[in-house]
């Protein structure tokens, strides 16, 4: 019988995607990614700028000094210097055999860019708090 402590899958993954998210380098939000195939962690990624460059924690993102009067949720990310955490897991993957029916695990639901890098990755499923989404 398993303990009632003991948490289940998508739990453990999904605390393990709130971790990572912690490194997150944005001033806005912080999102965690952790790609997973056969229960043991492939990749994971947050958002932030490429390796070496300046962050948005540092002041170099435009978006990120803007106020959220000037930057209002749901505005394009067209000034944003940030890497998605979704992009980046799948970067840091090693290859289509890590993400070819997979599962992915995020902190927020994927935005539109990132739900065609998923596709294009073959990535199986993604899950964030509350939802369960079968790629197609």
């Amino acid at each position: 019988m398993p303990s009632p402590d003991r948490p289940d899958w998508d739990t453990y993954f999904l605390d393990i995607a709130r971790a990572v998210a912690a490194r997150g380098d944005c001033t806005r939000r912080q999102v965690g990614a952790v790609l997973v195939k056969g229960s043991r962690v492939r990749s994971t990624g947050y958002n932030g700028t490429a390796p070496g460059r300046p962050g948005c924690l540092a002041g170099a993102c435009p978006r990120g000094r803007k106020t959220t009067v000037e930057v209002p949720a749901g505005s394009p990310y067209d000034d944003c210097i940030a890497t998605h955490a979704e992009a980046n897991a799948l970067l840091y993957a090693d290859g289509r055999q890590d993400t070819e029916g997979s599962t992915l695990y995020l902190t927020t639901e994927p935005c539109a860019w990132c739900q065609k890098l998923i596709r294009a990755a073959g990535v199986a499923q993604v899950v964030w708090p509350g939802c369960r989404i079968i790629a197609p």
